[in-house]
């Protein structure tokens, strides 16, 4: 190699001065102020933060205790959110790597982030390409799959470009760098995903509806029962701005809100211990809910290594282990498939090398003039022999989708400018090490209804080949995107294949796009840069630890220990969260219906609402938080059956409905036998406990000790509770003739229940569930 001084001291400070320096960061994370605004500034918050200013200015306190449910779910969401970026920050710096370069005629180690324009760096066989370089002298053999997806080595000579995010597998080089920061080719193909997608979440998007469709309700509806309550009923400010205040508060879901993200927080917890970290808890959720799942080969299906599996001597003459190892001691080349020869056969000295040829892609073999023993051949059989001249052990291991070698001889003490004639010594097997487990977490993924793709830049047939050793159905419906000339011919093929080969970065987007216009919900893995724009496409987005950093960044699930296998246990926690959010969902949104028709009926009857903020803070607490909370940790593996929202309704509207009547049977025997408003109000209040206690013993079904323990201690507790303190809830204790009264109407109400619920329809299946089955 030509002698290299490179840049001296003062012109790297020089270039440094001008940005001309390596340490830009595209942190595709969000920042803290971007965390705190998120979970903060929603319609949610505003609407109870609107209320709470009112009950504030009116000095009623007591009924502003539910803005702590606010502030928990607003806390948990910041924390989540926060510890997941900084564990991947943290992964990021663990993989900063080290460099060495010439500057002032010395050779130097610097970190890559130091590396400035014009530097003079020297590249190892094994080291990756830290920015865009151009190849000053030497020749390497350069692995790009990282960026382009497809594994073929590119030979690098002098003149030649070498592309940050590519590795040298070969050879060593001595290159200049030409680009840094965000001019280098990688970060311009993640630039495009570097702002943080919206999370995709059912549960959240119910919420909203409820939100929105409320947000048009509570602001009219409360101006216009203060109005009433203060000029047609003479209340006073206080009593007005209060019985206004809990019809609209009621019509928030306020407790679901926060066992949902209590819910999904335990199972962040989970996952975390399992060594997954999850970046958006909201994922968890939304894999749950994945009917189509698509698959990097290598390092997903496979470990990203090879493996010798079985040696065919072709000769018994030969010290195979000395001939072998004594090529691998003085060969620099180091691709998977060396590496893979290396810890199969030890490295020995028997003969000393006199000549080298670097392994090249071109030729698809190398060769070394070993002293005392000729020139000796590795690589690719139909290269190195005529087919017809091939031992029959390599076409018996292609056929089965195995990598062969074939170890050659031929006299000589030199490796000759064109190879004669050769002696085969051994047919190696080495095969794609596919991943323990993947057999098995294909065949259960497959079928739970989720249909999967695999997408790689390697050839087909060898992808399709691996994936048949892998158990994965469907194996042989292959392509070749690479004959795909227009972008309709790609998204076309996504509904037609199982197994995608030679595809391009773009490609994997569209292939994701496409899925997704059949109404699909698409999860996505990967670990390299050209996987991107994919994993910014998809509805869940998985990368591996011991990927690039861009993938890291924008994944919503990133595994640690880059292990695809481990992904059922996601599903396992998603389907916990969102079967046991849904169960007993029929609990909160009873509060919203009720609310709503009461407030419909206050306004056209000019009559209070009947109950206060304080009130339904304690059965927000100790009806809806207190049994929900300990449900939601119970173990739920089934599929997911229906859309949460109209489950939820259906389940909360003969409890609502109940509610109504119960107030207007009330309302009119006050009237008819003269109760004072105390008595009236203290009944209503027992009965909507009741109510609402018949949709806690529902969610608990079937019984099993602790759901036997959960309904006695909830009916109990919240009666004890109001009796307890009826002075801070406004009411009074039963009477003889209110509790007669009280029993008589719970029993009618019991019974009116177990009517409604059978009678009221069940909601559709929704077409992902109907696509999970056709797949299925």
């Amino acid at each position: 190699m030509l002698k290299q001084t490179g840049l001296t001291e003062t012109e790297v400070q020089q270039r440094k001065e001008q940005g001309l320096q390596n340490n830009y960061e595209e942190n595709a994370t969000k920042s803290t102020k971007a965390i705190f605004y998120d979970n903060i500034v929603t319609l949610f918050n505003f609407l109870n933060l609107i209320i709470g200013i009112c009950l504030f200015l009116v000095g009623a306190y007591s009924n502003m205790f539910y803005l702590v449910i606010i502030l928990m779910n607003i806390s948990i969401g910041i924390y989540q959110e926060i510890h997941a970026r900084n564990l991947v920050q943290k992964l990021s710096i663990v993989n900063q790597q080290k460099v060495n370069v010439i500057r002032d005629g010395q050779e130097q180690s610097i970190n890559s982030t130091d590396l400035v324009v014009d530097d003079t760096v020297i590249v190892h066989a094994g080291e990756q390409i830290s920015s865009d370089m151009e190849v000053l002298s030497g020749f390497a053999e350069v692995n790009e799959a990282m960026l382009t997806g497809e594994s073929d080595l590119i030979s690098k000579t002098t003149g030649a470009e070498l592309l940050s995010g590519s590795f040298l597998t070969s050879g060593e080089v001595v290159a200049k760098v030409v680009h840094v920061g965000a001019d280098n080719y990688a970060t311009k193909l993640a630039s495009e995903a570097k702002v943080h997608k919206p999370f995709n979440s059912e549960l959240v998007r119910a919420i909203r509806k409820v939100s929105k469709f409320t947000s048009f309700i509570i602001i009219p509806f409360g101006i216009l029962l203060f109005l009433e309550a203060f000029f047609f009923r003479t209340s006073g400010i206080k009593a007005s701005v209060v019985v206004s205040a809990a019809a609209v508060l009621g019509m928030l879901p306020k407790g679901l809100v926060l066992l949902i993200s209590i819910a999904l927080t335990t199972g962040v917890t989970k996952l975390a211990k399992k060594r997954i970290l999850v970046q958006d808890m909201y994922s968890i959720e939304t894999l749950a809910h994945v009917d189509t799942l698509c698959l990097d080969k290598t390092g997903t299906i496979t470990e990203g290594n090879m493996r010798v599996t079985t040696v065919h001597p072709m000769t018994t003459n030969v010290d195979l282990a000395a001939v072998i190892g004594s090529y691998l001691a003085q060969s620099a080349d180091s691709n998977v498939t060396m590496q893979a020869l290396r810890e199969h056969f030890p490295e020995a000295d028997q003969y000393h090398s006199l000549d080298v040829l670097p392994f090249s892609s071109d030729r698809k073999w190398g060769a070394m003039a070993l002293a005392d023993f000729g020139v000796v051949y590795l690589g690719a059989p139909e290269k190195l022999m005529p087919a017809n001249k091939l031992p029959q052990q390599v076409a018996l291991a292609q056929e089965e989708g195995m990598r062969v070698l074939l170890l050659a001889t031929a006299e000589g003490e030199t490796v000759p400018e064109e190879k004669g004639e050769l002696t085969p010594l051994a047919v190696i097997e080495i095969e794609d090490i596919i991943r323990r487990n993947a057999e098995e977490t294909l065949a259960y993924l497959y079928n739970e209804g989720v249909d999967l793709k695999v997408i790689s830049g390697d050839n087909p047939v060898t992808v399709s080949n691996i994936a048949r050793r892998a158990g994965l159905p469907n194996y042989e419906r292959y392509i070749d995107l690479a004959t795909c000339d227009t972008d309709e011919e790609v998204m076309a093929a996504a509904q037609k294949y199982t197994v995608f080969g030679r595809v391009a970065p773009h490609q994997k987007k569209l292939l994701v796009q496409a899925l997704q216009n059949e109404g699909r919900t698409v999860a996505m893995t990967g670990d390299g840069v050209n996987d991107v724009l994919a994993l910014r496409e998809a509805d869940v987005s998985i990368a591996m630890a011991d990927g690039d950093d861009a993938t890291r960044q924008i994944a919503n699930l990133v595994l640690l220990d880059s292990d695809f296998t481990s992904l059922p246990e996601v599903v396992f926690e998603g389907r916990r969260v969102v079967n046991n959010v849904t169960k007993v969902s029929g609990i909160f949104f009873i509060k919203t219906i009720y609310s709503f028709l009461l407030s419909v009926i206050c306004l056209l009857t000019a009559t209070a609402f009947p109950f206060i903020p304080i009130q339904i803070t304690l059965i927000d607490l100790a009806i809806e938080g207190y049994p929900s909370f300990f449900l939601s940790f119970e173990g739920n593996n089934n599929r997911i059956k229906g859309k949460f929202l109209p489950t939820a309704l259906r389940a909360a509207a003969p409890n609502a409905l109940l509610v109504v009547v119960n107030v207007l049977v009330v309302s009119f025997l006050a009237r008819s036998n003269g109760w004072a408003q105390i008595d009236t109000t203290t009944l209503m209040y027992y009965l909507l406990i009741g109510i609402s206690c018949l949709a806690v013993v529902k969610a608990c079904l079937p019984l099993n000790p602790l759901r036997i323990f959960l309904i006695v201690t909830t009916i109990g507790g919240i009666y004890v509770a109001a009796m307890l303190f009826h002075s801070i809830l406004e009411i009074s204790l039963l009477h003889a003739g209110s509790f007669a009264v009280f029993v008589g109407m719970m029993i009618l109400n019991a019974l009116a229940y177990i009517f409604l619920t059978k009678t009221l329809p069940t909601p559709p299946m929704h077409k992902k569930q109907a696509d999970a089955k056709f797949f299925h």
